[in-house]
């Protein structure tokens, strides 16, 4: 009776400490706008302590600290988790980015990791729950800050970069471009959804849904837009959407050009593809010995399949003729700006968390331990090939009839590091707008809005 009355007081005791933490979240800051310092300028960070549900006990929980950035200087700490801010000063001696992160832990150093507080008996509760299991349940920051940003270069491009591109696009010209469309049910009765596959250059067909407005039949037009996928890994699948757009012509392919189930697609096919993507038992793109040679290169059909997806996008009946519009976050926002570059006329580039900028950077020097680099490690190695690919060689062909929208970058996000967003933004002649926030993962934004979060930059074209 004794042994469970002590254990009973433990696990309450460690419930009392833990429900303090299970909605708490960290705000941080600068002491100025983040992207505006200069190299030597001090840099402060205030981290500070929101929505706790109570008194935090003391010496219970700490905050362990590190600071990281483009200069390889390596610093960190741990101090006492109190409600008072966590305020630290370091600075850059060059051009570039700092990356702060703080994770709450226990006094034996364990991560601290949220428990779900909600009611979880009713269809909402279960959907907070599943939400809510998809989150990072740390208590954290992870942001940053750059000194002369606008000064940042990119890793110098292949001399042939225009002439390549010259070439693999000939390959494409010579596949007329021919679609099968079969209707699936659409859930808006003004609109059409139908599953599209499209002939192209390469290995595979562009694949996907196009969702048409009914009122095309009347003779109305309509912008249209792109949508590409972010990064699959193994999974290889593409689901039948059910609803769609009335407003906009749209095409949402997959990036890999993969049998959909309209075409007779079983899941034998889509464990052959998983294994036929893959090389080298690696998953696709990551593999050095294919990426050794650009015509081979698993981005090389992506690109393909990104350009022929517009070449036939602008065959649609219902098209206006003038608005042609291209968005997708992480691998769907390098997909974006190959869009916006590849000379299709893209007149709207909507991409977020862009990755595959400056590959040069995160591939080969963030991978190297003795650079001692800010990074997550998540990166593709460099070979000279991928300079082919890299977003931000790409983002100097956007042309300035397209205005390119960076939906978000993240100040914490090193699975697509900011120097290297700043790198593409500096290579953009066209209109263009990026939106920078604070203590941003690739996948997390702080979850609220609060003064020194969000930093909007928009430049003309020149």
């Amino acid at each position: 009776m004794k042994k469970m009355i002590w254990v009973t007081s433990v696990f309450a005791a460690f419930a009392a400490f833990g429900g303090v933490l299970d909605n708490a979240w960290i705000q941080g800051t600068t002491d100025k706008n983040p992207l505006g310092y200069k190299p030597g300028e001090p840099m402060v960070f205030t981290l500070a302590p929101q929505d706790l549900d109570g008194e935090l006990p003391a010496g219970e929980f700490f905050l362990d600290w590190s600071r990281t950035g483009d200069d390889g200087v390596v610093a960190s700490g741990k101090v006492p988790f109190t409600k008072a801010p966590f305020v630290y000063t370091t600075k850059l001696e060059k051009p570039g980015f700092v990356r702060i992160r703080a994770t709450v832990v226990d006094k034996n150093g364990k991560r601290y990791v949220k428990t779900f507080t909600g009611d979880a008996t009713t269809p909402e509760g279960k959907a907070a729950m599943n939400r809510f299991e998809r989150t990072n349940k740390s208590v954290f920051f992870d942001g940053g800050a750059g000194a002369d940003i606008d000064t940042l270069k990119s890793h110098p491009e292949p001399a042939d970069f225009d002439a390549f591109w010259a070439k693999q696009y000939a390959r494409l010209d010579r596949v007329p471009i021919k679609a099968e469309l079969k209707e699936v049910p659409c859930n808006n009765k003004n609109a059409r959804i139908y599953a599209v596959r499209i002939d192209c250059a390469g290995l595979r067909p562009v694949t996907g849904y196009l969702s048409v407005p009914a009122a095309v039949d009347a003779g109305k037009t309509f912008p249209a837009r792109l949508e590409t996928h972010g990064y699959s890994g193994d999974s290889c699948k593409h689901e039948t959407p059910s609803g769609a757009r009335d407003n906009e012509i749209v095409l949402n392919i997959n990036a890999h050009g993969l049998k959909l189930v309209e075409f007779g697609a079983t899941e034998a096919d889509t464990k052959a593809l998983r294994w036929e993507t893959r090389s080298h038992d690696m998953s696709y793109a990551f593999d050095p010995q294919q990426n050794a040679d650009p015509e081979v290169a698993y981005f090389n059909g992506m690109v393909l399949r990104v350009k022929r997806a517009l070449q036939y996008l602008k065959t649609v009946k219902g098209w206006n003729g003038r608005d042609l519009l291209a968005s997708g976050g992480s691998q769907g926002g390098l997909q974006t700006i190959w869009a916006a570059g590849c000379g299709e006329g893209v007149t709207c580039a909507e991409s977020g968390i862009t990755w595959c900028c400056d590959m040069y950077t995160s591939g080969k020097l963030r991978k190297d331990p003795a650079q001692k680099l800010a990074g997550d490690g998540w990166y593709i190695a460099w070979t000279d090939a991928l300079g082919y690919y890299d977003a931000a060689n790409f983002a100097k062909r956007i042309p300035k009839s397209c205005f390119t929208l960076i939906t978000r970058a993240g100040l914490g996000d090193y699975c697509c590091p900011p120097t290297g967003l700043a790198k593409m933004w500096n290579n953009m002649s066209c209109p263009k707008k990026i939106l920078w926030v604070q203590g941003s993962q690739h996948g997390y934004v702080p979850p609220k809005a609060y003064d020194g979060r969000d930093f909007t930059r928009e430049a003309p074209a020149k």
